[in-house]
């Protein structure tokens, strides 16, 4: 009897969806009762991990108080999570809209109905640990915003669920950076929890779904998807590091601060936030004499 293959792979990847459907739904990780909200940090708590901070590493840092040094770990990591809420919401944008093009009985519209439902209760997440940290993040520009919303409404479903993926890629090991560091407080290390498991299961259906895009993919398709990737990481990191925080800490020369922070930044960022993008890239060819240099030039990545 021949087998075919392709039929067995199909088959064991909606075996393992059926099984994340039936996790979220049996066993749901309600933010209300996952993270212990009560919990309040001390004095010496700090609020992200120093080695995602913008000005570590750089002698700058050594200037500023350990107060100040938390102050701005503080203000990063709540416009890190602004960000994230913010990206996610224009994913759900999307979902909705691709929701629109699927038989309500097949696999993906149950799976990306599961996965909306987690990623509101994410935003809902994020929100509550911004109050709890009582700091207001910088909202996104105009341009910002005019780019985030033509993504979602009007590029290929392909190039959407990319630009999905490299978001939820750098967002899951920014959760892992902070959940592992025990000298971070309590309710992050646990949003972070939270949001790893779920996402580690966007993470596997977007990548699976993806590959019959990505599998054999040729010259320009494999360049078009690398660019969308490295444009939205690029997009993304812009939110991070802002001048508002230097003014907040009361540094001496703000200025001076913001510009040498968003160089370290832009160091630092490869090294502890791109490493699964990378290799997600690399894995349907997506560097090659045209991309590599813009990469380079873009984000300091040397594929």
């Amino acid at each position: 009897m021949l087998i075919n293959c392709n039929q067995m792979d199909t088959t064991k990847f909606e075996v393992q969806v059926e099984r994340m459907i039936h996790l979220s739904k049996v066993n749901p990780l309600l933010p209300e009762t996952y993270i212990p909200w009560d919990d309040e940090p001390d004095s010496d708590t700090l609020f992200m991990p120093e080695k995602l901070v913008s000005l570590e590493g750089h002698k700058l840092w050594d200037t500023l108080s350990k107060s100040q040094q938390i102050e701005l770990g503080r203000l990063e990591v709540v416009q890190v999570m602004y960000s994230y809420a913010w990206s996610e919401t224009l994913a759900c944008y999307f979902f909705n809209r691709h929701l629109l093009t699927l038989n309500p009985d097949s696999l993906e519209y149950r799976f990306l109905i599961r996965e909306i439902t987690e990623e509101f209760r994410h935003q809902e997440m994020f929100g509550m640990a911004i109050r709890k940290l009582g700091r207001k993040p910088i909202l996104p520009t105009r341009l910002h915003r005019f780019f985030g919303e033509f993504t979602v409404k009007w590029l290929p479903s392909s190039m959407v669920f990319m630009s999905v993926l490299s978001v939820e890629l750098m967002a899951d090991i920014y959760a892992k950076h902070i959940r592992k560091d025990e000298k971070v407080f309590s309710v992050l290390r646990k949003s972070s929890e939270l949001h790893h498991i779920e996402e580690g299961r966007h993470i596997f259906y977007t990548e699976a779904w993806l590959k019959k895009f990505t599998t054999n993919a040729g010259f320009l398709k494999a360049t078009a998807y690398s660019m969308v990737v490295m444009l939205n990481i690029y997009f993304m990191r812009t939110l991070y590091v802002q001048k508002d925080f230097f003014e907040r800490i009361k540094v001496g020369d703000p200025d001076c601060y913001y510009q040498e922070a968003l160089k370290n930044y832009n160091i630092k960022f490869v090294e502890h936030a791109l490493g699964p993008t990378v290799e997600f890239v690399r894995g349907f060819n997506g560097f090659n004499w045209l991309t590599k240099p813009l990469w380079i030039w873009l984000l300091n990545v040397k594929p």
